[in-house]
């Protein structure tokens, strides 16, 4: 990534802590539980993790309106449709982040990338993958990723979509 263009994100990045700063100082952050605002600053910091690795995002926190839930990010690498699952946490626990992906979840986040891939206008199906990206927010530290690049198989035939 050119160094104009890192620079341009570093700068985007910056501007929307202050503005999260100024939310909390405003009080208007409070009526959040905690594990929501958690949960909200680790796909921000993810969004901007995928920006810096050459991804192109194309959706945060889509979802299909019928079906319950919603995929955290949406990017392209390359050719590669990525679905992105972003699970936060703010302290290192015995278990890692990514473990929270259980077969139900992993179902969900099939169905919703099933039904994004349907509105495409291409007419075949991109090929896809399935991600799992754990952030640590652990306070005083500085911000941890992992990124498990296809952490999941797909189970369906992405070919007749």
């Amino acid at each position: 990534m050119e160094l104009l263009q890192r620079m341009r994100l570093a700068c985007v990045q910056r501007g929307l802590a202050g503005l999260d700063r100024v939310a909390r100082w405003r009080g208007s952050a409070e009526d959040m539980p905690a594990h929501l605002a958690t949960g909200l600053e680790g796909e921000d910091a993810a969004f901007f993790y995928l920006r810096r690795k050459g991804y192109t995002v194309v959706a945060r926190r889509w979802s299909s309106g019928d079906t319950p839930g919603d995929l955290d990010l949406i990017a392209w690498q390359g050719p590669m449709l990525c679905f992105v699952e972003v699970k936060a946490r703010t302290a290192r626990d015995a278990s890692p982040a990514e473990i929270a992906v259980d077969s139900h979840k992993r179902n969900v986040l099939r169905r919703l990338a099933r039904q994004y891939v349907r509105q495409l206008p291409q007419e075949t199906a991109p090929p896809v993958r399935f991600d799992i990206l754990s952030v640590y927010l652990v306070p005083g530290e500085k911000r941890e990723f992992v990124h498990f690049e296809s952490a999941f198989p797909s189970t369906e035939r992405w070919e007749n979509y």
